[in-house]
């Protein structure tokens, strides 16, 4: 029997709330990758970030709703976020690392995404919205070392 590549689809309220729903479906996707519990928390900061990003800015109303799929396949772990917000340019963020921007409380996301992702993608559509795609290569066995933690 060959093995299924494991993936997820979810449609959430654009709450804070939803945040860990979606981080349970995706911890649990991992798992089943059979990835190790230093990179799925690491993937797990990411998806983090880019929820709260979808709930704070990609949000009009509270009751609007932010899509999420995840799948791992082909050495890659690939999540995409989409919400109805009208997109931003990137390149015009403020660099999260600079002195007047230190103690800022918000404005790190995007960056912590491209720290902990291999790639992350932004998608802009009038109609659709904004997506969001977060990718993590992992191919080294690293990625898939177990520990009595994991297996527990």
């Amino acid at each position: 029997m060959e093995k299924v590549a494991p993936h997820a689809h979810l449609t959430v309220v654009s709450r804070f709330e939803s945040i860990e729903l979606v981080l349970a479906v995706v911890d649990d996707l991992l798992k089943q990758a059979e990835l190790n519990g230093e990179t799925r928390h690491w993937v797990g900061l990411a998806v983090r970030e880019a929820i709260a990003n979808a709930v704070k800015h990609g949000s009009r109303e509270e009751e609007e709703r932010i899509r999420v799929e995840a799948t791992v396949e082909d050495g890659e772990v690939i999540v995409r976020v989409r919400d109805k917000g009208p997109g931003f340019d990137p390149d015009e963020l403020s660099d999260p690392l600079a002195p007047e921007n230190l103690l800022r409380p918000s404005g790190r996301g995007i960056f912590y995404m491209r720290k902990l992702m291999d790639d992350v993608e932004f998608r802009f559509d009038d109609d659709r919205g904004t997506e969001v795609v977060l990718r993590k290569q992992i191919s080294s066995e690293e990625d898939f070392a177990r520990t009595e933690e994991d297996t527990g």
